[in-house]
């Protein structure tokens, strides 16, 4: 259990120190900026990275969103989700709180101006209204549990899952940073929050709440209507005995 925890604790630290890093420290950086696209990729990269290192000890969820959501779909027990959403959290605050010492050497620097938390109404970088940021960090959080419980399904391609989680993570960013800067995971909404100062905690809860939501309900939807095998079809078992016979491993079904 405490390998579990330290590697989600780590996991959630880079996520957060890459993905807010490359947004606070190099997003508008002087002719140089890596802009939008290079902070999507650079939230992509954190989780795909973390996930192939650290999946194999604790699961890689990085993420509460992601634990409610493996928990509703049947692939995480109950009693862990407490231990797991807390050590994620803490792991996003020791980001945030590194960040923070980086950003703050400076000059001018302001972390009520931003850094990297997320918003809505004028705190939202395309000013969008409440309505518009509920219905996307639902949706988005929904879609992206949801691959994450595709991409790690048996009948799933071996040891592609981290590559597709990634980029689930890096479209999310690319569709969602101008209305809410992105969240789909309340703990990378905590650790730059605490720090942003008062406006960014008084929005905190819907980065709770929006997540949580999304997460739960995709896996709920999948384990109900997805996960579901199927009986192989008389082509999958006729495959299958042509595929013996050639000496070759075939199935209708992984």
């Amino acid at each position: 259990m405490l390998r579990k925890l330290i590697a989600e604790f780590i996991g959630t630290f880079w996520l957060v120190l890459g993905g807010c890093g490359s947004a606070v420290l190099a997003a508008t950086f002087p002719e140089v900026g890596i802009g939008l696209t290079g902070v999507s990729l650079a939230f992509g990269l954190t989780v795909l990275t973390a996930a192939y290192a650290l999946g194999p000890i604790s699961g890689g969820h990085f993420n509460p969103a992601v634990t409610l959501g493996l928990w509703a779909g049947g692939r995480f027990p109950a009693k862990l989700i407490g231990p797991y959403m807390l050590i994620q959290v803490a792991g996003a605050i020791a980001a945030a709180a590194v960040l923070y010492a980086i950003a703050s050497g400076k000059p001018g620097f302001d972390a009520a101006a931003g850094f990297a938390a997320n918003g809505y109404g004028e705190h939202s970088p395309g000013n969008c209204a409440l309505g518009s940021a509920i219905i996307c960090e639902v949706v988005m959080t929904f879609m992206f549990v949801l691959i994450i419980l595709a991409a790690t399904h048996a009948r799933a391609p071996v040891d592609f899952a981290g590559l597709a989680i990634g980029l689930a993570l890096t479209l999310v960013h690319l569709i969602s940073i101008p209305v809410t800067n992105t969240s789909v995971n309340p703990a990378r909404s905590t650790g730059p929050a605490l720090f942003a100062g008062a406006w960014a905690v008084s929005q905190l809860w819907l980065f709770w709440l929006a997540p949580l939501l999304g997460g739960t309900l995709a896996g709920a939807l999948y384990r109900i209507l997805l996960e579901r095998e199927e009986a192989p079809s008389v082509t999958g078992e006729r495959r299958t005995m042509r595929g013996e016979r050639r000496g070759a491993l075939v199935t209708a079904h992984r």
